[in-house]
């Protein structure tokens, strides 16, 4: 009976302490303030916010390998990128809505940084943050931070500590830049977008068919890039009309023409600028 007895203490506390740790890991969590990623980081202001810094790929690159990244713009070593990106956690890269902003950083920390002022703009994802506000650079954007001489110097600081603010893109001579994406049909039809000047991220696309009255929402499918999932066979030609972060809209009457190609660049007569 003793034997009995024990056992069932021994339960019995175990039961007990099992409701008393669920509720401290409850507590804990509600007394644990959420992690605070506001539009402060997305927004334009003179102020600036901390960050910390680190930098991927080529020392002098331009980040990936293939200078893409998951933004899915191509070619990020040429201008208007001209090498000069970066990774955004998630505050920053916003599930690929932050794809195409533009930001000053400046580092001051360390011995090798110069405090100038440079600009990034974000064109792939950092899923290994390192801080609530994480910019993973390109070996260049990190090495321009630098002091004179010093560039390699500073990439082998690893981790730093720098300060960030939103800024306006500015692309001159260039206007909006829709890309029809390989893959695309008769029924499917997948856009990249890019070269938006002042915010240079989108938030909404929308689609408008030929002889059509209404215009369709399209999807955000990864990074910039915007499709069309149809149930009949889409009528060319196709206009867009696009809606910044800020709530801006501009139209590109037709710009994809009936005679569409994909893995083929549309240029437009649009800026947001």
């Amino acid at each position: 009976m003793a034997g009995v007895l024990s056992v069932k203490a021994a339960a019995l506390a175990g039961l007990i302490f099992s409701v008393l740790a669920a509720a401290y890991v409850a507590s804990a969590a509600a007394a644990k303030p959420a992690e605070n990623y506001t539009a402060s980081a997305v927004s334009y202001s003179s102020s600036w916010l901390p960050a910390r810094a680190t930098w991927y790929g080529a020392p002098t690159g331009a980040g990936p390998d293939d200078n893409g990244g998951a933004c899915g713009f191509k070619h990020v070593n040429q201008y208007p990128f001209s090498s000069m990106t970066s990774c955004g956690n998630q505050p920053l890269f916003k599930d690929g809505k932050g794809c195409g902003s533009c930001y000053q950083i400046r580092c001051t920390n360390d011995r090798s940084c110069s405090g100038n002022i440079e600009t990034v703009m974000i064109t792939d994802m950092n899923y290994y943050p390192v801080a609530q506000y994480h910019f993973d650079l390109s070996g260049t954007a990190f090495g321009a931070m630098a002091k004179p001489g010093l560039n390699e110097k500073l990439r082998h600081s690893g981790i730093i500590d720098i300060q960030f603010r939103r800024v306006p893109c500015n692309f001159p001579g260039l206007k909006i830049n829709f890309h029809v994406v390989d893959g695309s049909n008769a029924v499917y039809l997948a856009v990249l977008i890019e070269y938006e000047d002042m915010d240079g991220d989108l938030t909404q696309v929308d689609m408008k068919e030929a002889n059509s009255r209404s215009w369709a929402p399209m999807h955000e499918s990864w990074g910039s890039i915007w499709r069309m999932d149809s149930n009949h066979r889409l009528q060319a030609p196709f206009s867009m009309r696009i809606t910044s972060d800020s709530g801006k809209q501009l139209v590109a009457n037709n710009i994809i023409p009936a005679n569409w190609r994909p893995n083929t660049d549309y240029r437009s007569f649009v800026q947001f600028s």
